[in-house]
């Protein structure tokens, strides 16, 4: 397969001026722009550019508002509740997030909820900027149904992410993981597909609740969880977290929506800040964190979770990404060229 080197520079001017062509706002489109350049600088293609179809679609069949202004809800001293206004998820996280740092510092930990809102993005994106700030962050979101209950054979959870930040001192990048409940990503199974390759096994199950390797018998069936029952417990607290708490909608309520645009479905999302100096590790806190991580790596074989992601970070500013021809030519045709 044939593929095509952009510069990030390219990467960003493409995605806003085809987010701005769909109906977006100058403003949002900045933010999903960012959101989409920062994925292909860290090697996540599944949030990146192949995205782009999604966030476009969406808009343009009038499921989500491009155009929406979040609104901020200071509820308590230590909460925030941001309303997307059925619009996108990251410019509401992005008008909450130093609202949310500010909560933190002031209370030690503050939470933020944002409803109405479509999350389409990599979770890591909405945690990293918080440590980057000197604060522990979770992260949780919620999505239509995709994944099946433990011993179950229809959709019911949806891949349901969760990701966890912890800042590093001396100007070390933040420990960041981001993983979904699910045994894949459901792009990871997209992009499988497209390219004509078998998914490894224990991914997903077809119609009739077979094990598959084909991708398109996956995502007519339905994904697994990870680990069986161990990960779909951890699908339903991620529901609770981002949805019970917030108000949103379930996975299963989205999908019985029964939209087609390809795009995001419109949930909830909570996230977490701590300031490490408020709790009883004090300013020490993050230097003795480093005696965890050094005995992690003292072990031959091992890593600290984004390590790859960082290794990405510091050569694609110079090296540029790589999409596959096909999906160029979609970029192109969003952009109207």
């Amino acid at each position: 397969m044939s593929r095509v080197r952009l510069t990030l520079a390219e990467v960003r001017d493409r995605a806003t001026r085809g987010l701005v062509r769909a109906g977006i706002s100058d403003e949002n489109a900045a933010v999903i722009a960012d959101v989409m350049t920062t994925a292909e600088r860290d090697g996540c293609e599944s949030h990146g550019l192949f995205r782009m179809q999604g966030y476009c679609d969406c808009v343009q069949a009038g499921r989500t508002d491009g155009k929406a202004v979040p609104v901020l809800h200071d509820d308590a001293p230590g909460l925030l509740r941001v309303d997307a206004m059925h619009g996108f998820a990251a410019p509401a996280m992005i008008a909450g997030r130093q609202v949310l740092a500010d909560k933190a510092r002031e209370q030690g930990i503050a939470a933020m909820a944002v409803t109405n809102a479509h999350h389409y993005a990599a979770l890591w994106y909405d945690v990293d900027g918080l440590a980057e700030a000197g604060l522990v962050a979770m992260g949780f979101v919620n999505s239509q149904s995709f994944v099946a209950a433990a011993g179950g054979k229809r959709k019911l959870y949806g891949t349901n992410p969760m990701a966890f930040a912890w800042p590093r001192p001396d100007g070390q990048p933040p420990m960041i993981f981001d993983q979904s409940s699910s045994a894949s990503a459901r792009g990871e199974i997209q992009i499988h597909r497209r390219e004509g390759r078998s998914l490894p096994e224990g991914w997903a199950i077809d119609p009739d609740g077979n094990p598959t390797t084909d991708p398109e018998a996956a995502l007519a069936g339905a994904q697994l969880p990870f680990g069986g029952y161990k990960g779909a417990a951890i699908a339903m607290m991620v529901e609770l977290l981002a949805v019970g708490l917030t108000g949103g909608k379930f996975g299963f309520e989205s999908h019985a929506e029964g939209h087609t645009d390809g795009g995001p479905s419109e949930g909830g999302q909570l996230l977490i800040a701590i300031d490490p100096a408020r709790f009883g590790g004090g300013d020490g806190a993050l230097a003795h964190a480093e005696l965890l991580f050094q005995e992690i790596l003292s072990e031959e074989g091992t890593r600290l979770p984004s390590t790859r992601r960082y290794e990405m970070r510091a050569r694609t500013p110079t090296e540029g990404i790589t999409i596959p021809q096909s999906l160029d030519d979609t970029i192109r045709e969003l952009c109207g060229e």
